[in-house]
């Protein structure tokens, strides 16, 4: 219950901050895999879902560390609030304009609500994925996601965060197909 909270509170302030709720175009769609277009990040899922699922993942292994003791609910809490705060803070300017003069990411103008709202749902999978599976299995997964997503779209999670953090210039031209 305090979860969904976190995540209704997390969808109004996007939309007080003017995010659309679903994507301009008016459609809800489950997956859109064009990375370069004006729907990516305005629907249910899309390659970027597997970052969201692998921060779960690390989130819960972080409260394994840190929150050993914390009950798994009070430690699935403050992914969903670190998550939610992401969240918040990607879609707004300063992140926006980041991502559009450091990355690929010309077209990026910030996701919808419903965008986000699963993005956290992704995260609280990979949370649960993490608490469930065996260690090597939760390694293999996020091993497999990232390579692939990568093979696929030039990009990861990895590479979203080197390219927010320490932008390269031969990781730019790669990932514009160069």
């Amino acid at each position: 219950m305090v979860a969904f909270l976190i995540v209704a509170t997390t969808a109004a302030i996007l939309l007080s901050m003017g995010r659309g709720p679903i994507c301009k175009c008016g459609t809800v769609k489950v997956w859109h895999g064009v990375v370069q277009s004006s729907e990516n990040s305005q629907h249910l899922a899309d390659w970027y879902t597997p970052s969201h699922v692998i921060h779960g993942v690390l989130f819960y292994g972080v409260f394994v560390l840190v929150g050993r003791r914390w009950p798994l609910g009070a430690r699935l809490l403050a992914a969903v609030m670190i998550e939610s705060g992401w969240e918040i803070l990607e879609n707004t300017p300063l992140i926006i304009n980041r991502y559009r003069e450091a990355t690929v990411s010309l077209d990026y103008y910030g996701d919808s609500v419903i965008n986000s709202v699963s993005d956290i749902a992704a995260m609280m999978l990979g949370f649960f994925l993490a608490w469930r599976l065996p260690v090597w299995a939760t390694v293999a997964f996020v091993l497999v996601a990232e390579v692939g997503v990568g093979y696929a779209i030039h990009d990861n999670l990895a590479l979203n965060i080197l390219m927010l953090v320490y932008p390269l210039e031969a990781v730019r031209q790669w990932q514009a197909g160069g």
